[in-house]
């Protein structure tokens, strides 16, 4: 993980020299600080997009909305500080995977029927930020950044499970719904085109990556059944935005 934050950064340190170098020939006119509206789908990917019961940290993910606020303020010519505030719905398990963990679990209980009701769907916050160098042509504006930060669990896909069909509270197993917050690292690349002065508009896209939230059980299967205490997260944000720059 920090390998990886390492390579993005140093990627864009050498980007922001090479551009300087160009800078230092002519006279160029520098970006402004900004403000962006965005709005658009966020797409799971690797672990958490899964939706396979022998994989414990299958995320069963799907893709969603997201919107939120996207920032720079611009500290020395072209390069900035970042940051983005995002909302993002990853869905919720849908039949085909509550079947999926049915079957998986009777097999792994030796059950003749498990039945399992599921509530609660992927809802988080994203807080990121980091060093960001923008390049200008003509009208259009390209965005590097890298970043880190925060992604907050509103909730996660919750589910009980009854075996046989009983009412026993001893022969059901409860999934709890994540409320836990965990460190990310990411990077994006937005390319905007300037309507004037003040406004701009654009596309943006948001790679995040995280170990991912914290998950507990009720009636704890140990290490029976699928069973896992981490939920990795990663994602691709693509978004469309409008612009302030001041």
């Amino acid at each position: 993980m920090k390998k990886t934050f390492t390579i993005l950064s140093a990627t864009l340190i050498i980007l922001i020299v090479c551009n300087a170098n160009a800078q230092d020939k002519d006279t160029k006119t520098y970006p402004k600080s900004y403000l962006s509206i965005i709005g658009g789908i966020s797409s799971p990917t690797g672990e958490f997009a899964k939706a396979t019961y022998s994989d414990y940290q299958s995320g069963f993910a799907k893709r969603g909305i997201t919107y939120g606020l996207d920032g720079a303020f611009y500290i020395y010519k072209n390069l900035a500080v970042g940051v983005t505030l995002t909302f993002q719905d990853q869905g919720e398990l849908n039949a085909t995977d509550v079947q999926n963990l049915s079957n998986g679990y009777n097999t792994d209980f030796f059950k003749d029927e498990t039945v399992i009701t599921a509530v609660n769907r992927y809802n988080n916050i994203n807080l990121m930020g980091g060093p960001q160098y923008s390049f200008i042509y003509k009208n259009f504006t390209l965005d590097l950044r890298a970043e880190a930060g925060i992604i907050k669990s509103l909730s996660t896909p919750s589910f009980a499970m009854y075996f046989d069909n009983s009412t026993d509270a001893s022969t059901a197993i409860e999934q709890h719904s994540s409320l836990s917050k965990a460190f990310a690292y990411g990077g994006s690349a937005g390319l905007r085109y300037s309507l004037g002065a003040h406004w701009d508009v654009g596309l943006k896209a948001n790679y995040i990556k995280s170990d991912g939230f914290n998950i507990t059980y009720s009636n704890d299967p140990g290490t029976t059944g699928r069973y896992s205490t981490k939920q990795p997260v990663s994602e691709i944000q693509t978004t469309l935005g409008i612009t302030l720059k001041f």
